[in-house]
């Protein structure tokens, strides 16, 4: 299947074809919703994916899966390193970097911009040293970086039937909608790193504060207030899903089935949240496999139908 993907990309060079597969076992080891998403795209639209993935979730885990020893300040200085190095080659155009060589092929081949990947560098550097956001915006300017500018790159690959400008604030609020949904699935385990990726003061509305939140990490269960405090960080959740479902519309019909089972899959979890009775604590939402298969294969009908009534989006060729 990896060879067939490549080959209908137009990715012939052997170096590109190893950073490229290389991106997609991470993807499928590590993202399992988003990889079975991906399944629904044509075979040349899925290594980008893959490449964007990748990268992401490599920053990711330097924050989040820090080696033994490291500091806060060791993290920094990794991450301004990585950064400088990343933003040097995506100048010149290439890379001694697996990894960056797959993600830089993929920003040229559809023109990705460096702020957005700036923008996501800014997020990473904040959980290094942001623990609480105060208000909604202040939230907002992490989402931004960490998951609004993640629609943004993916928008070209999908491609639309609309100009990119119209589409794009509806796949910047899908990004979003994804995060915040992360967000209420692991309470838990973002508190237990020492975070809260929630709106101080919304949660303070409810009498929730860190006190609370490390009685309830104790005790494994969510008290009354906190479950109040889930229900309506879940309906502002929502409304955020609302404003993007139109932009599914936006896009080539090839790639709507992805992003409607994505959006599907990702809502689901703020249901299983729900059927819980808002209690983040006790255990980790998750939608079952069962029923990823099942809206997975009904979506894959979908798109196997639309393949044969649009011609599929012509991959970039490559760049020199």
């Amino acid at each position: 299947m990896t060879k067939r993907e490549l080959d209908a990309a137009g990715i012939r060079d052997p170096h590109l074809r190893a950073a490229y597969t290389w991106c997609r076992g991470l993807n499928a080891r590590h993202g399992r919703t988003y990889f079975l998403a991906t399944r629904m795209l044509t075979a040349p639209q899925r290594p980008a994916v893959h490449a964007l993935y990748g990268f992401a979730r490599w920053l990711d885990d330097i924050v989040d899966e820090p080696d033994p020893g490291a500091t806060p300040r060791s993290l920094a200085a990794r991450l301004s390193e990585v950064e400088g190095r990343f933003l040097a080659d995506l100048a010149s155009g290439t890379s001694e970097d697996p990894l960056l060589t797959a993600v830089i092929d993929t920003a040229a081949r559809y023109e990705l911009e460096e702020h957005l990947f700036r923008a996501f560098f800014t997020s990473m550097r904040m959980d290094l040293s942001v623990t609480d956001y105060a208000t909604r915006d202040d939230l907002d300017v992490y989402v931004h970086g960490s998951a609004e500018v993640i629609g943004l790159q993916v928008l070209p690959i999908l491609g639309a039937v609309t100009h990119r400008e119209v589409a794009a604030p509806r796949a910047a609020a899908l990004g979003k909608a994804f995060q915040l949904t992360n967000f209420l699935r692991d309470v838990a385990e973002d508190f237990a790193r020492g975070r809260v990726y929630l709106p101080a003061d919304e949660l303070k509305a409810h009498d929730v504060d860190r006190e609370r939140l490390a009685w309830c990490a104790e005790h494994g269960r969510a008290d009354a207030p906190v479950r109040a405090a889930i229900r309506d960080q879940i309906a502002v959740t929502r409304r955020i899903y609302a404003e993007a479902r139109p932009g599914i519309a936006m896009l080539h019909p090839v790639s709507r089935p992805c992003v409607a089972t994505a959006a599907t899959l990702y809502g689901e979890i703020l249901d299983r949240i729900e059927d819980a009775g808002h209690d983040v604590f006790a255990r980790r939402a998750k939608v079952t496999r069962r029923r990823r298969l099942g809206v997975a294969c009904g979506a894959l009908a979908r798109s196997q139908w639309a393949r044969r009534r649009h011609p599929a989006p012509a991959p970039p060729a490559a760049v020199s």
